[in-house]
């Protein structure tokens, strides 16, 4: 497994200053167009919830949909994505929430998911937590389907994103930063 994991590291690209100065980005455009790379992120994302009885998993917009619709088919679940607002058609449940920089929303089909579904949320990073928080609001509060827990491919430790997702669920980061 370490192996892998080192493989996949490989295949993400730092990209220094980017969007703004101090700030290294992490790119995994290089990741998602090797095939051998994507494939094996994916068996390690899903390694974790084998035989955990996932039906549904929420992958949030935008990036958080690749992993996520790849991971439904690796665990025999289906997918929902959790969009942006006004990408959806109506009738949708919403959550608001915080940025460092103002409000956004997230948003799902109010028939997206049925009561007691177990569900998996899926993202590319965790940063500082409040997108991750606003999936499970959404999923267990709005939605009413049981979180097993939440899938990210890079945490970005020094944020502290985890602190906001608390112990509700297992949080799962396959590659830290």
């Amino acid at each position: 497994m370490q192996d892998s994991l080192q493989q996949i590291q490989a295949l993400i690209r730092a990209v220094p200053d980017f969007p703004k100065p101090g700030v290294t980005f992490r790119d995994i455009t290089p990741l998602l167009a090797d095939a051998g790379g994507f494939a094996r992120c994916i068996d390690a994302l899903a390694e974790p919830w084998q035989g955990s009885g996932v039906q549904a998993v929420c992958g949030i917009e935008s990036r958080g949909f690749i992993f996520g619709a790849a991971l439904a088919q690796k665990l025999h679940a289906g997918f929902v994505p959790l969009r942006k607002p006004n990408k959806l058609p109506p009738p949708v449940v919403s959550v608001d929430y915080q940025l460092e920089y103002g409000v956004d929303r997230l948003e799902a089909r109010n028939d997206a998911l049925r009561r007691g579904e177990r569900v998996l949320i899926v993202d590319d990073v965790l940063a500082t937590g409040g997108t991750l928080a606003a999936a499970r609001s959404l999923v267990v509060d709005r939605l009413g389907a049981q979180l097993v827990g939440a899938s990210v491919v890079i945490e970005l430790v020094a944020l502290q994103g985890r602190a906001r997702w608390g112990d509700s669920a297992p949080l799962y980061a396959l590659l830290h930063y």
